[in-house]
């Protein structure tokens, strides 16, 4: 049961994908679903269908609306061509829009996300992201740790950087169960990151997984893309559920 809706900002109007569970209009614990580099596109909208189909409430918004609606800013070729993946990132404007989305942009979006969410939801609430939209999650729990029980990251990229803004901060005023999953090799989260984040989130006290899914690569649950790796999509999934049926 999912729809599309419009979000109204301090910065314009964003539109979103919501979606809960077929035939179930009772109240239910939300999940804001942060999109990856890519954009907000049917693969999203299945992703977000299968959660809600364990029955959740899903909200996932078009992050970059000050750039452009999401059929502007999808990708022109078919991306499971690795060719085609790496033009539309080389050439897309797509790391200049993730570059741009800074705190100063993201945090506000990120508390209306979660005002609209509990509109049509209860909360504890769940966040997971993709991507960059795991940074956007990580950061969620520190900016309302009295509502985000729950954070999923997969494939995350830049969660631990130099600098006050770096999303690994934000765990130590968060009260949420965290679950990473690493894509192999990935330049933008290295072992030595991956490992830093781990001692933010023990130091914390937090409950959390937080490991690297060997042999996948970075964009691993994305299937119209050429970085899918079906089996560490599914662990993810298989990840996800359960953090959320022991949180939420």
């Amino acid at each position: 049961m999912g729809e599309t809706i419009e979000i109204k900002t301090d910065d314009g109007v964003a539109e979103a994908y919501l979606t809960r569970p077929e035939g179930d209009a009772g109240p239910r614990p939300g999940v804001l679903f942060f999109i990856d580099a890519i954009g907000l596109r049917p693969r999203i909208m299945e992703m977000a269908d299968r959660i809600a189909s364990w029955g959740y409430v899903v909200l996932a918004p078009n992050v970059f609306y000050r750039d452009g609606s999401a059929a502007e800013l999808a990708p022109p070729g078919d991306l499971t061509i690795a060719e085609n993946r790496e033009r539309f990132f080389a050439t897309g404007g797509v790391m200049e829009r993730v570059q741009a989305y800074t705190p100063d942009r993201s945090d506000p979006d990120t508390l209306r996300w979660i005002e609209t969410l509990l509109e049509h939801a209860r909360a504890p609430l769940g966040v997971t992201g993709y991507c960059m939209g795991a940074r956007l999650a990580t950061r969620a729990a520190g900016l309302r740790p009295d509502l985000v029980a729950a954070v999923g990251g997969f494939h995350g990229g830049g969660l631990v950087v130099d600098g006050p803004d770096s999303p690994h901060l934000m765990v130590a005023g968060a009260r949420a169960e965290f679950a990473y999953g690493h894509a192999d090799g990935d330049h933008s989260m290295p072992v030595e990151a991956v490992e830093q984040l781990g001692k933010a989130l023990e130091a914390a006290g937090l409950s959390h997984t937080n490991e690297i899914y060997e042999g996948a690569q970075h964009g691993y649950t994305m299937a119209d893309t050429a970085a899918y790796h079906a089996a560490a999509a599914e662990r993810h999934f298989e990840t996800l559920q359960g953090l959320f049926e022991r949180t939420l």
